[in-house]
């Protein structure tokens, strides 16, 4: 039997949440998620994760499964995605993962290089200085250790520049000689699809997300995590700039507008990585139904 992975990718915000629940009822199969932002089961305004009503009774993986206070990257992601899928594939031929972080679905699609674990207190100590010194440390330490990678990797990804650091200062070898650029083997076939749609548009629809989360109680969820700030997980958009409000750094006005800016900002990174693969056909996120359409003639004929 023929195995088909439809890949849903595309910018924050955009309504890939959507067109993925249409396209699961279409086909009757399940959802796999990989947003890397929605692993954490404390996360969950500030996550954007689909709510139980939004679901219905379509099945969902990768969805808070996971705490804050666990360590987990795309390798992990990688062998734990790849073994779930494994098993859907046994009762259906169709299935669907949904996420707009690059790496994570690079890493599901191709596989992720394989590099020794890293003493934790390497990761800590990188935080540290990230937290104490900014990204341009993280940037000019990588300029140093690894040239080839820091005129590829996008800089200002801290979490991207303290991996490749990390694996420079554990084995003392730049991080770009490990990559292997070479695609493992996957026992299906993926079609990949972008949502994507004009950059108004999409800015309107992320500043009023931002707007509505703050409604659902997003500064509620950020004083309940503060405690925990330093956490990996939790440096990330929506609640770093609210931990800078509860620290006095910021106005409440002023951390929700740095919210909207840095939530642009992130999808136009995703833009950027996306437009530099291959083999997406795009969609607007208003056509689930002419995405419905050409995914039966293509399944069809293949």
């Amino acid at each position: 039997m023929k195995r088909n992975l439809i890949v849903i990718a595309g910018p924050t915000a955009v309504g890939k949440t959507a067109i993925s629940i249409e396209l699961a009822k279409h086909f009757k199969c399940p959802v796999i998620s990989a947003d890397s932002r929605q692993f954490f089961k404390e996360m969950n305004i500030g996550t954007a994760k689909p709510t139980t009503e939004e679901m219905g009774n379509i099945q969902h993986h990768f969805i808070g499964h996971k705490s804050i206070y666990d360590a987990y990257d795309a390798g992990q992601f990688e062998k734990d995605a790849i073994d779930c899928i494994e098993q859907l594939f046994v009762k259906n031929n169709t299935l669907i993962v949904v996420g707009g972080s690059g790496l994570y679905l690079d890493a599901l699609l191709n596989g992720i290089d394989e590099f020794e674990k890293i003493p934790p207190e390497i990761r800590e100590k990188l935080i540290k200085d990230y937290q104490q010194n900014g990204i341009g440390y993280l940037q000019e330490e990588l300029k140093k250790r690894d040239p080839e990678y820091y005129r590829s990797v996008d800089l200002n990804n801290p979490q991207r520049l303290m991996r490749a650091l990390e694996v420079c200062i554990n084995t003392g070898t730049p991080y770009s000689g490990f990559r292997k650029k070479e695609k493992k083997h996957r026992s299906f076939e993926a079609f990949k699809i972008l949502i994507n749609t004009s950059r108004e548009t999409l800015y309107k629809k992320i500043n009023d997300r931002v707007d509505q989360m703050m409604k659902d109680g997003l500064l509620e969820e950020a004083k309940a995590l503060y405690a925990n700030r330093t956490l990996n997980a939790l440096n990330t958009v929506g609640y770093k700039e609210l931990f800078s409000y509860l620290d006095g750094t910021l106005s409440l006005q002023e951390a929700i507008e740095l919210i909207k800016q840095n939530t642009r900002r992130y999808a136009k990174r995703q833009l950027t990585w996306f437009n530099h693969q291959d083999e997406f056909e795009s969609f607007e996120p208003t056509e689930a139904e002419k995405l419905k359409a050409y995914l039966d003639l293509v399944f069809q004929y293949t």
